[in-house]
């Protein structure tokens, strides 16, 4: 039986502002259904049973490898995918691809990323076209069933899900002391949020009704207050992301 599902309560995710919120309304009254993959046998039976025993959810099917994977989505179309960062075939970066894959093939469906590393730069690749729909956990963390739940539940409805723990690696990689998020202004707070759905100056201009010079202005500043000054363009606005959605914002 379906039922309506209640908004996740933890301060690591954000659903953001400024996303039209029809787009995940048809899910707030469905089992989410859920793929899964993952290489590692025993994890992979682990998070199936946690998923299958909880009633909000249906697993409709795993996989242990991307091909796999790429394969089991376009036969069942699952509301959200769960899948290690690295598995066959290269062992690399393969949840980070069907990531990718997925926002342009199949934008609906939310992503979960498990992940063992706190470095933020997996994070950051996750995020490079939006924070809209994905999470990216520590695998410590399936071991509590709460948090994965919230993740799945987040993702399902376009919400984000960034673990603590990197955040609290790019917070510590940051230079100098900076004022950080509550010194931003409420028009750079309204220029990050769009920006955290991945638009760039120019479609940001477009939807505050602005100048695409005002929001380089706007963006530049919001980048010397967090401390990003000198990265490169597209790693400081995924790390502005990042601490945008660490601080609740824009909800």
């Amino acid at each position: 039986m379906s039922r309506r599902l209640s908004p996740p309560g933890v301060a690591c995710w954000q659903a953001l502002s400024g996303r039209p919120a029809a787009r995940y309304d048809h899910r707030l009254m469905e089992t989410i259904r859920v793929a899964l993959a993952e290489d590692n046998v025993l994890l992979r039976e682990g998070v199936s049973r946690l998923v299958s025993a909880n009633e909000q959810f249906e697993l409709v099917g795993t996989a242990s490898d991307l091909p796999q994977l790429l394969a089991l989505v376009r036969e069942q179309l699952p509301d959200v995918v769960i899948t290690d960062i690295r598995m066959p075939p290269t062992g690399t970066n393969e949840g980070i691809q069907a990531a990718a894959w997925l926002r342009e093939n199949h934008p609906e469906v939310g992503v979960v990323v498990l992940s063992q590393y706190t470095a933020p730069a997996y994070a950051m690749a996750l995020l490079e076209h939006g924070s809209a729909g994905r999470a990216y956990l520590l695998k410590e963390r399936v071991a509590s069933v709460d948090e994965l739940a919230r993740a799945i539940r987040a993702v399902a409805q376009g919400g984000s899900v960034i673990d603590p723990l990197v955040v609290d690696e790019l917070v510590r990689s940051r230079s100098g002391q900076q004022p950080g998020m509550s010194s931003l202004t409420p028009r750079e707070s309204e220029i990050l949020a769009e920006m955290a759905q991945g638009k760039s100056n120019a479609a940001i201009a477009a939807s505050l009704s602005v100048s695409e010079r005002a929001v380089e202005k706007h963006t530049n500043s919001i980048f010397a207050k967090l401390g990003l000054s000198e990265e490169k363009d597209l790693n400081r606005r995924v790390k502005a992301v990042l601490l945008f959605l660490a601080e609740g914002k824009g909800g």
